[in-house]
């Protein structure tokens, strides 16, 4: 049994998609899962708590106090309890109060006291499903770290056709057996990984610089799954102020400007087994870094001479050992397949991560990315939106494909 010993919280909105819940619960039950059903009220319009309570062994939890006995319902102690949550169906008027906080009723209120990881398997007709405000729900739930399962097919779908109608129970049995395999996965146990992540700055003076609005997140994200893995992480990471990894496990070298990061990846990279160059470096800095502060009073108007940073990816590229793997990154807002073919090429990478320049849900600052993995002999895969710990979830799997 897939599931055995794994606490599943399966949360039910009010839908029509409603009598698949017993379906998936008999599932969860059939793999050896415990599960406590959550029942919004206007679930119970579709399916009987009785039904829930016979499939699962356990009094279904729909209310904040028991109508018997008053018995207080905590839904922290379900948070704490649970290993996984799952909301199917989710429902557009669910996934609202979700995103926004409407705890309202003992589902919502569970979902914002869950600490464990949370699936929704949203359930709509297209229309509610493609508008606006229900996207906007999805991205910030997919912000919050939510997995959001809204493909028919249990694969990436184009486009909105078929999107809305939820998940069959098998094809959510299988994202749960999936996910609970990803976490005990520890396929890069006793390999070292190194990761640069962040922007760099380049000194004008001790109080000017020139930069960029990298937040490192998706290098601490990249750092955090490769540790949850078995690696043995170090994090190379420029001024991310207030920011760090999650995973106390991961060991951070922190840098300033472009030339500090490289002497510190020279030197982790040495014995490194996969080196991942997330990082936002700066392609130049000024040529004459000035001590002290450039008065404005004394100096008029200014002229910046700049030379060329090095190219850190390209370097470790051309020192690579056999069985090393090198994962670049190529922001791009134009012709990004081929621009990231070429630096695939021109920088001796075994993996490019594709993102866009041009969209405020991705890239830069964003909790959430579009990614294409581009990699040798023509290999391509394309990625929804997704948040970056998925992204680095599926780099990492992505690297361990590549023999090393």
């Amino acid at each position: 049994m897939r599931l055995e010993g794994k606490h599943i919280v399966l949360g039910i909105s009010g839908g029509i998609a409603a009598y698949k819940s017993a379906a998936l619960l008999r599932l969860l039950i059939k793999e050896g899962a415990e599960v406590q059903v959550v029942i919004t009220p206007n679930g119970k319009e579709f399916i009987t708590p009785a039904t829930l309570a016979a499939l699962s062994g356990k009094p279904v939890v729909s209310e904040f106090f028991a109508a018997n006995t008053g018995e207080w319902h905590s839904h922290v102690d379900l948070g704490l309890w649970a290993d996984l949550m799952v909301i199917a169906p989710a429902t557009a008027c669910t996934l609202a109060k979700m995103a926004t906080g409407v705890a309202d009723n003992m589902l919502i209120t569970t979902y914002l006291s869950a600490k464990e990881p949370v699936m929704v398997a949203p359930a709509m007709d297209l229309d509610m499903f493609a508008h606006p405000s229900t996207q906007r729900n999805l991205d910030t739930l997919r912000g919050d770290g939510v997995i959001v399962l809204d493909s028919p097919s249990g694969e990436l779908a184009s486009g909105l056709e078929g999107k809305g109608r939820m998940l069959e129970p098998e094809q959510i049995l299988e994202k749960v057996v999936e996910h609970f395999e990803s976490a005990s996965r520890k396929d890069f146990a006793g390999e070292k990984v190194v990761i640069t992540a962040g922007p760099t700055r380049e000194k004008i003076d001790d109080v000017r610089f020139i930069a960029n609005h990298s937040s490192g997140k998706m290098g601490m994200a990249l750092a955090e799954e490769f540790a949850s893995r078995g690696a043995d992480v170090t994090l190379v990471c420029g001024p991310v102020e207030g920011r760090k990894p999650v995973d106390a496990r991961v060991k951070t070298v922190k840098v300033e400007s472009a030339l500090e990061m490289l002497d510190a990846v020279k030197k982790e990279y040495r014995d490194a087994d996969v080196t991942i160059f997330a990082a936002a470096v700066a392609d130049y800095r000024p040529e004459v870094a000035v001590a002290g502060k450039i008065k404005r009073e004394e100096r008029g108007p200014m002229t910046l001479s700049l030379v060329e940073n090095p190219d850190i990816a390209a370097e470790m590229g051309a020192n690579k050992r056999e069985g090393q793997v090198n994962v670049g990154f190529a922001l791009e807002s134009d012709n990004g397949l081929q621009n990231a073919a070429k630096k695939l090429d021109a920088k001796n990478l075994d993996l490019i991560v594709l993102n866009p320049a041009n969209r405020s849900d991705a890239g830069f600052n964003a909790d959430t990315d579009i990614i294409t993995l581009i990699g040798r002999d023509n290999m391509k895969e394309e990625f929804p939106l997704m948040t970056k710990r998925q992204c680095a979830s599926v780099i990492a799997n992505a690297v361990a494909k590549i023999a090393r």
